[in-house]
């Protein structure tokens, strides 16, 4: 059974990290884990639209015989950044249009093994 109460305070402390605005943890079937989705956003919608991004990403990545490292989607004003978490989850992150993501990926890194652990 999933440790609910720690992976929200595991995503608020991902949110901690400069430029990060919101993060959720989205089951690969499109379920809320935990977190949460940007203001005035429908909270199911959000979730099943990422499942199904990060799903198809997969299967290209396999197609290609990749590894799929992430999804990123560069809007005006911000980005949001689909990680792969093990095979359970997708962390999805709202973050600033300036944010590194190779960087903010080597951060949240660190805390996979703690998310699948929690899982």
């Amino acid at each position: 059974m999933a440790d609910i109460p720690a992976l929200e305070r595991l995503l608020k402390e991902i949110e901690g990290h400069e430029g990060v605005q919101e993060a959720v943890l989205v089951g690969r079937s499109g379920f809320h884990i935990a977190g949460r989705v940007p203001k005035d956003v429908n909270t199911e919608t959000f979730i099943t639209m990422f499942a199904v991004l990060l799903g198809s990403a997969v299967e290209v990545a396999d197609t290609l015989r990749e590894q799929l490292e992430a999804v990123v989607i560069h809007m005006e004003r911000s980005k949001v950044v689909a990680l792969t978490n093990g095979p359970k989850a997708l962390l999805v992150l709202h973050v600033g249009k300036d944010v590194d993501v190779a960087k903010l990926r080597a951060k949240v890194a660190t805390y996979a093994g703690k998310v699948e652990e929690l899982l």
